[in-house]
């Protein structure tokens, strides 16, 4: 972040282009005092920012571009930051036996270390607490994906569709999701080209029954889907003959 981009957040002072309309963080607080605050990759911030937020953490209020005091009590700050993420990545291929879950007492020490050496101790002494995450496992990345399907559902309920995704055709989706360094983010992505994108070309196409519930599972050649029948559907079925299973409709093709 540039130095001028303070301005941004608390506005620029009379006389300067734009100072009517305030700072983006203080008049939005301003406006809606009972906030929580997120401030991502904050290691990325100029100093001048960490200026600012001083102020808030010490006195709970700070001062816009014009002069007015916003207060800051009744909002919680939340601040991201990679720093260190390289030693909790590595952390079960230098010599730990501690479980998955936890984070071993050095690899903490390491992190805070960097930690302290990009910020400053006046600032690091004013947070309530710095809380350590360890990397997404395989588990959470599978419920990050299930949390995403439903953001999709919410987006077809027009559309009088609904899918769930096979635990199988899960697990393809966090394959191609390539390297886990990055975390979820490439997780979207992976199911935009997978799921979204031929899901909504099968709309378009007018090949998906509608309303129905859908089934998106993998198969040998590709990713299928198929209408879920519940007991209290009616299924058109011809006299004298078994329900057979609904149709495959083809998603996406391996080939």
């Amino acid at each position: 972040m540039e130095k001028h981009s303070v301005s941004k957040l608390i506005g620029s002072p009379p006389g300067y282009v734009g100072y009517e309309e305030g700072g983006q963080l203080t008049e939005r607080v301003k406006r809606q005092p009972y906030s929580i605050v997120l401030l991502d990759e904050i290691e990325k911030a100029h100093p001048d920012v960490y200026n600012i937020l001083l102020q808030v953490f010490e006195d709970g209020q700070l001062t816009d571009g014009l002069g007015n005091t916003v207060d800051f009590k009744n909002t919680i700050i939340i601040m991201t930051s990679n720093l260190g993420a390289r030693h909790l990545e590595k952390r079960q291929g230098i010599g730990f036996t501690a479980p998955s879950d936890s984070i071993p007492a050095k690899v903490e020490d390491m992190v805070m270390g960097e930690v302290k050496r990009a910020f400053n101790p006046e600032f690091l002494n004013r947070l309530d607490e710095i809380i350590l995450f360890t990397s997404l496992n395989e588990e959470d990345m599978l419920k990050i994906i299930h949390l995403l399907v439903d953001q999709i559902n919410l987006n077809l309920v027009d559309k009088q569709i609904k899918i769930h995704l096979t635990d199988s055709a899960a697990r393809y989706v966090l394959e191609k999701n390539g390297d886990r360094a990055y975390g979820a983010r490439p997780l979207r992505r992976a199911l935009q080209k997978y799921i979204e994108d031929p899901l909504s070309d099968a709309i378009i196409q007018g090949t998906l029954p509608r309303p129905a519930e859908l089934e998106i599972y993998l198969g040998d050649t590709g990713i299928f889907c198929r209408q879920i029948f519940k007991e209290t559907d009616e299924v058109p079925v011809a006299a004298g003959n078994v329900m057979e299973e609904s149709p495959a409709i083809p998603l996406y093709s391996f080939t």
